[in-house]
């Protein structure tokens, strides 16, 4: 069965830093393709922050371009995702979602909070 774990959330005041995890467990390495890092904020639309394949390219949403930073531990089952210079706008609970084959996989979220 394969399982998606997030750490690394918390309370932060703003122009503070985070790291988030994910570690996938019960997954084959080499069949992961591209794993992505959403965030949903209390009566908002689940956004995509970030996105890097398989080669190591990355993408980003508009608002986060600049301050995070996706990388990966391909060898691990895990993705990171460097969160600095936070705003209280950046206050979600963040998913992390794997590709791996036909098959999508989520965690179950870590809450971010950024405030004075």
């Amino acid at each position: 069965q394969v399982q998606l774990v997030e750490s690394g959330g918390g309370l932060v005041q703003p122009g503070g830093s985070l790291r988030l995890s994910c570690a996938a467990s019960g997954i084959i390495i080499f069949s992961i393709n591209t794993m992505y890092w959403y965030r949903q904020a209390a009566g908002k639309q689940r956004e995509l922050v970030a996105v890097i394949t398989r080669s190591g390219s990355t993408n980003y949403g508009d608002s986060v371009k600049g301050r995070f930073t996706v990388s990966r531990a391909s060898a691990k089952n895990t993705v990171y995702l460097q969160m600095n210079s936070l705003k209280p706008e950046d206050t979600a609970v963040y998913y992390c979602r794997f590709n791996a084959g036909l098959s999508d996989y989520w965690g179950q979220g870590t809450q971010v909070t950024v405030s004075s």
